[in-house]
């Protein structure tokens, strides 16, 4: 059974995380006609169960701290957050460097729990709070020849000991087309499981565009810029080949070194399951329309 998203969580419906971890607190709150939020919309299946916090927080892709996945986790703790900034720049109405908190002050904030893949082929599932990008960029004001959304994590080699290795042209860059942006979907996420965002994960905000690929969600953001030329991208800077500008999740394009068609959830060990692979990672209800008369092989 699919549920549709809908605006209408606030912060009070956030489920404790020791409900989430109880499956059958869990189902017997769906029976009871409790709100669990949104993405159980798209992941269009209602047995799914967050992955834990220990989870969630302990194996990332985070370079900027090393390439192992649990590098971020033993070195975030470096990063400083406070008084953190991002510069809003490009076609806005409204250019300038804000505080986290200005950007967000007086937005609604959600609480959603995201199917989250990453091109390795291993998924989680994870209850992200934040607050609609939509929402900022309509407080920025977007002008009109504005075409894409670019995004730039920090760069601190103090603080961010994989910043000292040419693993990746850094920073790191990400973009998205301004439609992609504006979907009620996407989501600048401060926290998971209603705690503040951990530094492994992105600290303080990040982006969370839940039917592409993980590393199109971009952590610690320092910038965004309005453009009207499609932006630079890590990934596809890197390896055009393996990594499209587009990245969404599809089951039927391959990634050049491995099969894109199934997925192991994190959390169940080395012989958990495989499960297929759903396109757009179960979110096409949803966003299949944003690709109308796409060739997603070409633009994958």
């Amino acid at each position: 059974m699919a549920f549709r998203w809908k605006n209408d969580l606030t912060p009070a419906d956030v489920t404790p995380e020791g409900m989430w971890l109880n499956r059958r607190q869990v189902m017997a709150g769906v029976a009871a006609g409790s709100i669990l939020g949104p993405s159980v919309a798209g992941a269009q299946d209602t047995t799914l169960e967050p992955n834990s916090f220990e989870d969630i927080t302990n194996y990332n892709n985070f370079y900027e701290f090393g390439t192992g996945k649990d590098d971020p986790a033993r070195e975030a703790h470096r990063l400083t957050t406070t008084g953190w900034e991002i510069t809003v720049d490009g076609l806005v109405d409204n250019p300038g460097t804000y505080s986290v908190g200005e950007l967000i002050a007086g937005l609604t904030e959600e609480s959603r729990i995201y199917r989250f893949r990453c091109v390795e082929a291993w998924s989680m599932v994870i209850p992200w709070n934040g607050v609609e990008l939509k929402d900022i960029l309509d407080r920025v004001g977007v002008q009109s020849g504005a075409k894409y959304v670019a995004f730039e994590t920090a760069v601190r080699p103090d603080e961010m000991p994989g910043v000292r290795f040419p693993t990746l042209d850094w920073p790191y860059r990400e973009g998205l087309r301004l439609d992609e942006a504006m979907h009620p979907l996407t989501l600048m996420a401060t926290g998971i499981y209603g705690k503040p965002m951990p530094n492994q994960n992105g600290a303080p905000i990040r982006l969370v565009v839940p039917w592409k690929y993980g590393f199109k969600s971009i952590k610690s953001i320092v910038r965004i810029t309005l453009t009207d030329q499609e932006p630079f991208t890590s990934w596809n800077n890197a390896n055009s080949r393996e990594y499209g500008f587009y990245s969404n999740v599809n089951p039927n394009v391959d990634h050049p070194r491995w099969s894109q068609a199934s997925e192991r959830k994190i959390g169940g060990g080395l012989f958990a399951r495989r499960e297929p692979t759903l396109m757009f990672n179960g979110y096409e209800d949803e966003v299949a329309g944003l690709y109308d008369g796409m060739d997603l092989s070409k633009f994958f």
